[in-house]
């Protein structure tokens, strides 16, 4: 059964990046160290031109993730369907790879008789409500975003409500780009609770850049720092157990 943590970059934007690394290559990063990247385009009236809608489609590919465009009003339910979507197409992609150790290297889920992969799809819905789940949100704050801003907000709070159904344990972190001071900035370290959004969000300030890349490989630096940390502190307990602490 699987172990491990499911990780995951939700990247919300309006736009194309226009500063710092190139976000697809930052995005295949990413996937090189087990992150799923997902890209949720917003569009308020106006729409994404074609440029902004191949990097969003080209981000969420070399990341391994979901890609979706909506409308700000459609944005919470796209929130949670991408973020589930993602956690299902993760654990098919593990599940396939134990398949191709049991079964030989050209064995797929697609393969099996649909009986065996209607048990095998049960053991990815048990594990997608079990299985812990690290999100790390980057949030654009460029200035087209600013209008967008409380709704973004309401759909974080509606995705923590919607994932706090789960029995796994979940936890969030949340960046924006462009920071005050810095290209990227941190407004919530890691957390599984989403609800002190409410007092960080009408501080945000918008600017013109939109940094994409450098908030990417930001969000890979943080992953890196919290695995070492719950290395750490797994570690020590186990240390406290062996020596009767």
């Amino acid at each position: 059964m699987y172990k491990g943590t499911l990780k995951q970059i939700l990247l919300i934007t309006d736009g194309c990046s226009n500063s710092g690394e190139d976000p697809i290559a930052m995005a295949a990063l990413a996937r090189e160290y087990g992150i799923t990247v997902n890209v949720i385009g917003v569009m308020d009236r106006d729409v994404i031109d074609d440029r902004g809608m191949k990097e969003i489609e080209g981000i969420a590919m070399s990341g391994g993730g979901v890609s979706q465009v909506v409308y700000a009003k459609q944005l919470s339910q796209t929130v949670q369907m991408v973020t589930r979507k993602a956690m299902t197409q993760t654990l098919q992609g593990v599940i396939n790879k134990e398949l191709q150790q049991i079964l030989g290297p050209n064995s797929s889920m697609e393969e099996l008789p649909p009986e065996k992969r209607g048990e095998v799809m049960e053991v990815v819905d048990e594990l997608g409500e079990t299985v812990s789940l690290d999100i790390l949100i980057l949030v654009d704050t460029s200035a087209s975003m600013k209008t967008k801003l409380p709704t973004v907000k309401e759909a974080l709070f509606d995705l923590s409500l919607s994932l706090n159904a789960r029995i796994g344990h979940n936890s969030y972190g949340v960046f924006v780009f462009p920071g005050k001071r810095q290209e990227v900035e941190k407004v919530l370290d890691w957390t599984p609770k989403l609800e002190s959004l409410s007092t960080i969000f009408p501080k945000l300030t918008t600017g013109g850049i939109t940094p994409t890349g450098p908030a990417i490989q930001e969000a890979i630096s943080h992953f890196k720092n919290n695995s070492g940390i719950r290395s750490k502190v797994a570690y020590d307990e186990q240390y406290m157990e062996e020596s009767g602490l």
